[in-house]
């Protein structure tokens, strides 16, 4: 019981679900079906709910209704809704749709970066100073999100320092917190420590979070991991949202459910319910037709059907 006690008594989770999530989702959802997926999972107790992303709607199509899912959420009193922000007209939108936080992102990989955005990985961070110049002029919180951050589709492994260059960029452009992503699922616990460690060479430990998908089955022992050497925020989506477009069969990020199942099991606090979480994930697993991807969410509404 020892290692237990050395572990966080309290995780912060951002839920992911209704932006990264679904917008791999080539079912089109409406707007309403958002809102009343944001509205459940703020209600659940959510401290931070991934809401819209202002990019092209010919880029991501399902991001398209963000107005007007913006315009139309519950806002609870303490939940910090986000948007994502490629660039200044994203912003502008951003600020427009009163989100909380806007979120910026750029590649550990130079493959990565120059494969998806055409223009190395200084240059990707270098344009969006503007925006994060004007969000903190405007007392938004600003969030920077590292992609590709334990490996590449393009170029395979990442190196540590690859991965410190990119947080210390985040850190001078005054990121409030930075994700640290593993894209494609392919860490392992180990890894996942090494670079959590790297990675605090640079920015507050208190205010990296994990962001691990689940392809190889791996993440919810990486998250473990990350835990032992003392991150605190993690992502994850509900009903385990969202494939991957960049490594076939991808399923995508690790589920709330089963990452709520296992923090609770270790006595970790999140503040957030569980059965309401099940509840929001079944939601939106209909909405899509489909059985829900959460293991832990299914074995519990079994458990609910005897």
């Amino acid at each position: 019981m020892t290692q237990q006690a050395s572990l966080p008594q309290r995780v912060k989770i951002v839920e992911v679900g209704p932006r990264d999530g679904l917008q791999n989702e080539k079912e089109a959802l409406s707007a309403d079906v958002k809102i009343e997926l944001v509205n459940r999972l703020a209600r659940a107790g959510m401290p931070n709910v991934e809401a819209a992303s202002f990019v092209s709607p010919k880029w991501v199509p399902q991001m398209a209704t963000s107005r007007e899912v913006m315009a139309g959420i519950e806002r609870l009193p303490g939940t910090i809704y986000s948007a994502l922000t490629p660039n200044m007209q994203g912003f502008e939108a951003a600020l427009a749709a009163k989100a909380d936080e806007v979120v910026i992102f750029g590649s550990a990989s130079e493959a990565f970066s120059q494969k998806n955005i055409n223009c190395s990985i200084a240059e990707s961070i270098a344009r969006f100073a503007p925006v994060a110049q004007a969000a903190k002029a405007s007392g938004l919180r600003l969030r920077g999100s590292i992609s590709t951050a334990f490996g590449c589709p393009y170029q395979g492994e990442v190196p540590l320092d690859a991965v410190a260059d990119v947080v210390s960029r985040m850190r001078e452009l005054g990121c409030d917190e930075i994700d640290i992503a593993d894209t494609i699922g392919v860490a392992t616990p180990r890894q996942t420590q090494a670079v959590m460690l790297r990675a605090a060479q640079e920015f507050p430990l208190a205010q990296l979070s994990g962001h691990f998908h689940d392809t190889y089955g791996q993440a919810l022992a990486n998250i473990y991991a990350a835990l032992e050497v003392g991150v605190a925020i993690f992502h994850s989506s509900v009903s385990g949202l969202g494939g991957c477009p960049y490594a076939k069969g991808a399923t995508g990020n690790v589920a709330t459910e089963d990452v709520l199942y296992m923090l609770n099991g270790l006595g970790i606090e999140t503040g957030v319910d569980l059965d309401q979480v099940v509840d929001a994930g079944q939601f939106i697993a209909q909405a899509l037709g489909r059985k829900g991807a959460s293991r832990a969410g299914n074995a519990l509404l079994a458990k609910r059907a005897g």
